[in-house]
């Protein structure tokens, strides 16, 4: 990275941003989904007490391939070679039917780098904080468990990339496990 690191996680923050700007999140809240991407970022950047800008700047930019009109060449132009592989680690092949995607992740997990380990952690973690906070509507209590036990299978193939974000991922399912939710 040739900028200093802060410039380039503010330059992700704004790409994130405006490439997400009219999305939402599935719960019934509808946070902007600019949300979910701080809060993976602060997740992955507390996990390596941000000693490793470009994995900070990939967990911003995780969704923008999958979710967005942006090509891997895009990141790759704006960010370099190791971002835009990172991202590509962690992006679904949208073409593929959903439950292929979803076996897929659990496949992939386990061979990711560490740093792709650590963006899915984080993102698993997220994604059941917010089913928590605010559930898609329409969800029943069997489709939620479903999704719960399918990220604890994805982040068991990369629960050794940070014990401690593995453990706060523990927590949020197991939250999402107990009655009083």
């Amino acid at each position: 990275m040739n900028e200093h690191p802060l410039l380039a996680l503010a330059r992700a923050y704004h790409f994130a941003a405006a490439r997400h700007v009219n999305q939402r999140r599935k719960g019934e809240a509808a946070e902007p989904y600019m949300n979910h991407l701080t809060e993976v970022a602060e997740l992955v950047a507390e996990a390596t007490r941000g000693s490793d800008p470009e994995v900070i700047i990939a967990a911003v930019l995780h969704d923008t391939v999958e979710d967005t009109e942006t090509t891997l060449e895009d990141v790759r132009a704006a960010f370099g070679e190791r971002v835009a592989g990172l991202v590509a680690e962690v992006t679904d092949d949208k073409s593929l039917p959903k439950q292929t995607r979803k076996e897929l992740q659990i496949e992939h997990a386990a061979h990711a780098s560490r740093g792709a380990q650590i963006i899915k952690l984080a993102d698993k973690t997220s994604n059941l904080r917010a089913l928590a906070s605010s559930p898609p509507k329409g969800w029943s209590d069997e489709r939620i468990a479903e999704y719960v036990d399918w990220a604890g299978r994805v982040v068991d193939g990369c629960r050794s990339a940070d014990k401690g974000l593995a453990a706060t991922f523990d927590e949020a399912a197991q939250a999402m496990k107990t009655p009083a939710r």
